[in-house]
């Protein structure tokens, strides 16, 4: 940790945020509230817009913040899990903050943390995730952002995040997912990701809604005397981020960013905003690593975050318009909270053979048991279906066996793919 009168560095800043992974997940706003307060409540001193859903939160939040930046207003993103460093979760217009102005943040928020702590009764504390929200907040601030597009961690009712006076909530979609914590049906996770809708604003959520989470969202917004805005996906607009998903994704932050204007877009600025936005981790096309690649032509990599059934079938829509008859050789990490079996079901029959791996999470599926998973619910032959425990060795693997022109993919977890990207002499991403 820094030493007295000696800021903390970005380092010290990130270890203090993984020794908070030892006291997990717990629910509930009282703590951040009181952490907010004793940072003199930053979230209250910008606009905001909450994302909340089950898939395309992140991508919806960065085309939502790359909207309302070409219409003039300073924006701050707030986005989670990271790939390689916690500075990719808050960003200020069009890029990550800086690691000297993360760590002052972290900082202070540890500050504030420590004067919370000793408010509370037995082992509770300020989680990880807490903190780091509080920090963001309290950087946005100072920052000066005119309006922050924040993205719910897990859920929304209890989600740290659910502490911003957002006069827009975005409900991008919802699926069986945590269902542990959420609930066990669409009905269920719908309540708990709408609850934070504000009474007197606006929820803006897909003509392709879950039938079942439409009638939640109907139900809440009329409850809550809130504006009910639903977008449709328009093929008007050329988006450079890649992903058949992502234009349902654009149609949610075009109506997000109208909804908190209160005015019409500016078309030229939408264009812009859709032809200059790439979303790291969804369908991003990777250069060769020189290092790992294999001789002579390879095949393309693809890296996407898709880690549950609803990601990984919005995944294998995007592919089939991809392939085009060519080869795929997919590398599968999946988390042990998740539906690997249906996850694998959506991607499967796109595939000619499959290398199943594992991440740096604790939470991992072992190799072993997605292995087998994967001979159970596929018809690849068995020689098919592989085990690599090194993720990078595994995707070396799928190139190799993809050939020139073929095509190899990792998914199932950001965890892995953070384990793809990340130098070998970084931390690891944090398990949250």
């Amino acid at each position: 940790m820094s030493s007295p009168g000696r800021p903390m560095t970005a380092s010290e800043a990130e270890a203090y945020l993984l020794s908070l992974e030892l006291f997990g997940m717990r629910f509930g706003l009282d703590r951040m509230r009181r952490l907010t307060t004793v940072l003199g409540s930053p979230q209250a001193s910008f606009g905001s817009i909450h994302v909340v859903g089950s898939n395309g939160k992140s991508s919806t939040a960065r085309l939502t913040a790359a909207i309302l930046r070409r219409h003039g207003l300073r924006t701050g993103t707030y986005l989670s899990p990271h790939l390689v460093a916690f500075t990719e979760r808050v960003r200020v217009d069009d890029a990550d903050v800086t690691p000297e102005a993360f760590a002052a943040a972290v900082e202070r928020a540890r500050t504030a943390a420590a004067k919370v702590d000793r408010t509370l009764e037995g082992d509770d504390h300020v989680t990880q995730f807490e903190a780091l929200t509080a920090a963001a907040f309290d950087l946005l601030a100072r920052a000066g952002v005119d309006v922050a597009i924040v993205e719910a961690g897990l859920g929304g009712r209890f989600d740290a995040t659910n502490v911003i006076p957002s006069s827009v909530t975005v409900l991008t979609n919802v699926g069986l997912e945590h269902t542990r914590w959420l609930g066990p049906t669409i009905t269920d996770i719908a309540r708990e990701k709408v609850d934070v809708l504000r009474p007197g604003s606006a929820l803006v959520l897909g003509g392709w809604l879950h039938p079942d989470a439409r009638a939640v969202a109907d139900a809440v917004a009329a409850e809550r005397g809130a504006r009910l805005i639903v977008a449709q996906p328009a093929p008007d607009v050329a988006l450079l981020a890649r992903g058949t998903f992502q234009r349902e994704n654009f149609a949610l932050a075009r109506a997000a960013a109208e909804a908190y204007r209160g005015a019409a877009l500016e078309p030229e600025a939408v264009r812009a905003a859709a032809a200059s936005t790439l979303v790291p981790g969804r369908f991003q096309r990777l250069d060769p690593d020189p290092g790992s690649a294999p001789a002579g032509p390879s095949a393309e990599v693809i890296i996407d975050g898709a880690h549950n059934p609803a990601g990984m079938a919005a995944l294998a829509d995007s592919l089939r318009a991809e392939l085009a008859g060519r080869p795929l050789v997919a590398v599968v990490s999946v988390l042990d909270d998740k539906d690997a079996a249906a996850m694998l079901r959506e991607l499967l029959p796109l595939c000619s053979a499959v290398i199943c791996t594992g991440n740096a999470s604790p939470r991992a599926l072992s190799p072993g048991t997605l292995r087998s998973l994967a001979g159970q619910v596929g018809s690849l032959p068995e020689d098919r279906v592989l085990l690599e425990r090194d993720p990078k060795r595994a995707l070396a693997r799928a190139r190799e066996l993809a050939g020139p022109g073929g095509v190899a993919l990792a998914t199932g977890s950001l965890y892995l793919l953070a384990d793809l990207l990340r130098p070998a002499a970084a931390r690891r991403a944090s398990a949250l």
